[in-house]
């Protein structure tokens, strides 16, 4: 069994304990983290050796930052892709074994409407034609991360209340579906789903208790990989831990 997840950690600095605790008790293969936060050289390398993961990573100061954290050596790192010149560490892609990869924090976009949304949207369509190229190289490729869109209305408590709100917007969820059409698949959706499952509340509001979230934290597989996926679920018990993430790890299983 291949077992992948993916978690933004909002901040590994403040997180670390969490993190360590949920690979003691998951044992996953891989575990992309997003929103690291933290640079390249405060990025804390040893602490995962010691739990057995080698560790690849793009970070920058206060914002943003991706890494992936594995058992198997992660090979051919690509952080910057063609088309898109982001300062922003975003985007991190590697090999593991025969299966390659993607990491993505995805731009939240602020309003719809705004200069940020747009450039939202020129970023998921850079990020798409990249990944056309990574699948004309690659059989098994799984995207993976935190892609600040709610796919459905089933994956958002209030449907009404969030229609045509940014992350659930038709023009965010248009950009969702074209990566999609490459051949992917929500591998969430290939089983049958307790309802209302979110990966990320609000910390106001008392919105994890209310149980008032959103369903933005997603495992793509391409057709050979989907095909092999066995589970697809998400764990909401670190989100009940003191001074946790927003966003709970969401993994996926493959029989490999």
């Amino acid at each position: 069994m291949f077992k992948i997840a993916s978690w933004n950690v909002n901040s590994l600095n403040v997180r670390l304990p969490h993190v360590i605790a949920w690979l003691d008790a998951a044992r996953p293969d891989v575990l992309a983290l997003q929103e690291t936060k933290l640079t390249d050289d405060r990025f804390p390398v040893q602490e995962f050796l010691d739990e057995g993961y080698a560790s690849v990573f793009s970070g920058q100061k206060t914002y943003n930052g991706v890494a992936i954290l594995s058992r198997e050596e992660a090979l051919d790192p690509v952080t910057d892709i063609p088309g898109l010149d982001d300062p922003q560490r975003r985007i991190l892609a590697v090999t593991v074994g025969d299966i390659r990869i993607v990491n993505l924090y995805v731009v939240n976009g602020s309003e719809v409407g705004s200069e940020k949304f747009e450039y939202k949207l020129h970023w998921l369509d850079q990020v798409t034609a990249w990944l056309a190229s990574e699948l004309k190289q690659f059989e098994n490729v799984i995207v993976l991360g935190d892609f600040n869109i709610v796919p459905d209305d089933c994956d958002v408590h209030d449907p009404e209340g969030w229609r045509d709100k940014i992350l659930c917007s038709a023009p965010e969820r248009e950009a969702l579906g074209k990566i999609l059409e490459l051949g992917f698949e929500d591998t969430f959706r290939l089983f049958e789903q307790q309802e209302r499952t979110w990966s990320w509340w609000d910390y106001r509001m008392n919105a994890f208790r209310r149980k008032m979230g959103l369903r933005i934290d997603l495992i793509l597989a391409s057709n050979a990989m989907a095909q092999r996926c066995t589970a697809s679920y998400v764990d909401i018990e670190p989100r009940r831990q003191d001074r946790p993430s927003d966003h709970a790890p969401v993994i996926a299983e493959f029989n490999m």
